[in-house]
């Protein structure tokens, strides 16, 4: 997937934006996301007016705003979840109740 997005900026004279510039759409589009999720499972049901939108569009969303920053810093987003469901299956194995 990190591959297909950088081949998709890639053809951009622009290229990526500034990590700075990503974290601030990041944290929009995790804002899209909590409205999603508010109008679906929160007291605070759409407008009439407002688009339908789907939460799974907004996760995309995140998504690819975070292959973008990841591949602007050179980082391998597997590497980064072997390493995440390393810690969590080792540190964080007994800190939950398992089924």
């Amino acid at each position: 997937m990190q591959q297909e997005v950088d081949q998709y900026i890639s053809q951009f004279k622009e290229g990526y934006f500034s990590p700075l510039a990503m974290v601030a759409r990041l944290t929009e589009e995790l804002g899209e996301l909590a409205r999603e999720i508010n109008h679906y499972y929160g007291e605070k049901p759409k407008k009439e007016s407002e688009d339908e939108k789907t939460i799974e569009e907004e996760l995309g969303d995140l998504q690819f705003v975070i292959m973008c920053l990841a591949n602007s810093l050179n980082i391998d987003l597997e590497e980064a979840h072997n390493r995440v469901m390393h810690k969590f299956n080792t540190r964080d194995k007994d800190r939950w109740t398992k089924k």
